[in-house]
């Protein structure tokens, strides 16, 4: 079965303090049902379109297991948290 990514990049941050009250919260119940942090932090350099964002990977051990961290009850939580402080992407992939 293939690995499921979790990748998030915040467009813009205008409340901190709420980011970092959702990281509270979002952290736990991501490592709680297997995710992994393989990226956590801002561009070391950027090339073509990018854009210097801030970026997180998390792999989990399936897509499956990743939508269903997504629209659990704890991470839920952690995005009402979160509110309007920050504008991100996300997506969740499949992996090769």
């Amino acid at each position: 079965m293939a690995k499921g990514y979790w990748i998030n990049m915040f467009r813009s941050v205008s409340d901190p303090a709420k980011v970092e009250a959702y990281r509270k919260l979002a952290a736990p119940v991501m490592q709680a049902s297997g995710g992994r942090f393989l990226v956590r932090g801002d561009p070391a350099k950027v090339y073509e379109h990018g854009v210097a964002q801030r970026t997180v990977v998390i792999e989990f051990d399936s897509v499956a297991q990743a939508i269903a961290v997504h629209d659990s009850p704890g991470y839920q939580a952690a995005l009402k948290a979160l509110g309007d402080g920050a504008v991100r992407d996300l997506r969740i992939v499949e992996g090769l």
